[in-house]
């Protein structure tokens, strides 16, 4: 007897383990491949989801003009998201050979001629493009965990963003940011616009202090 076939729910496609989603703007649901490396940790979802609110509402809306570095792309999760939702320029930056060409395959079958993908060192591409007068609204700073890469990048930041413009921070631990608290040297100037907490993951929308720009 013939068997009936099921049809299949409606919905998001299932995601294979090395795949990222993304979740808004012109490539929505399209699925990405991810390598498999050690430390690489695609921002999740809903974290995405909540910070791509929050830059939404900084930037009113309005996508056009924006310019975004991802220093630290690793699975390009952060930066294929804000070259979907219309930034003008997404520069990503990784220093793993598997995971560049991925990240430049993932590009071009989404035919993203908004995104460069550099293979680098973060530190010092961020100085050399702050010594070259580069400038960004978005820089998204997610670096691999217990390696003091936020202490090392953050610093560099100030010299890299346009006015007003604002840093992403990811990180396995709840960033002193609260008046009272104390803070290292390599945060004074930041104030968090936002920050929460998703299972391990803790994550913050940075600004300068205005009298400190």
């Amino acid at each position: 007897m013939q068997k009936k076939s099921h049809p299949k729910p409606h919905g998001a496609p299932r995601m294979a383990q090395h795949q990222v989603r993304i979740i808004g703007g012109a490539w929505k649901r399209s699925l990405l491949p991810v390598v498999d490396a050690l430390g690489l940790r695609p921002t999740p979802d809903r974290v995405r989801e909540t910070v791509f609110n929050w830059i939404n509402h900084q930037l009113g809306g309005d996508w056009e003009g924006v310019t975004v570095l991802d220093p630290f792309a690793g699975s390009g999760a952060l930066g294929f998201e804000a070259a979907s939702r219309g930034a003008a320029s997404v520069t990503m930056i990784d220093n793993h050979g598997p995971a560049v060409r991925q990240l430049e395959a993932n590009r071009d079958k989404l035919k993203a001629g908004n995104i460069t993908v550099l293979r680098a060192d973060a530190v010092t591409m961020l100085r050399d493009m702050a010594a070259r007068g580069q400038r960004f609204d978005v820089i998204f700073l997610d670096p691999p965990y217990q390696q003091e890469l936020l202490a090392k990048t953050l610093p560099l930041c100030p010299a890299l963003l346009k006015e007003d413009g604002m840093v992403y921070a990811e990180a396995e631990a709840a960033l002193p940011l609260e008046e009272g608290e104390d803070r290292p040297e390599w945060l004074g100037g930041w104030e968090a616009v936002r920050a929460d907490k998703a299972g391990m993951v803790y994550y913050h929308l940075l600004k300068l202090h205005k009298n400190k720009t």
